[in-house]
């Protein structure tokens, strides 16, 4: 069992700057393939960033792509979501997630989840 708890959510103004993270209760958390994602209200769960579980190779969404930066401290069971840039519609919960193999996480069906942390930001 793998819990995980996100943090660092708040209301900024547009082209500001904010990191969130994703503490997690993992015996081993460099077994796991962690991602955020995000929900924007009245809008489906969406994939943001992933990063793999030694090799540290991270992945995008083409929306955050060159303004969003996931990284990962396995010292610390912690995983980080910088986050630059901010536009209003970046707006929306962000959820932590964790699966043991990359595939079920990028496509949305990993095992664990956070409650989500929420981002506003204003224009």
């Amino acid at each position: 069992q793998v819990q995980l708890v996100e943090s660092g959510g708040r209301l900024v103004q547009a082209g500001a700057s904010l990191r969130l993270s994703c503490a997690a209760s993992a015996r081993t958390f460099s077994d796991y393939v962690m991602g955020w994602f995000r929900q924007a209200p009245g809008k489906e769960r969406e994939f943001v960033a992933a990063v793999t579980r030694t090799d540290l190779s991270t992945y995008y969404a083409d929306s955050v792509k060159g303004r969003f930066t996931i990284s990962r401290d396995n010292a610390q069971s912690t995983v980080y979501l910088q986050m630059n840039s901010l536009k209003p519609e970046d707006t929306a919960v962000y959820y932590c997630a964790a699966d043991p193999v990359f595939g079920p996480l990028v496509r949305g069906t990993p095992i664990y989840w956070g409650q989500g942390t929420h981002v506003t930001v204003s224009s």
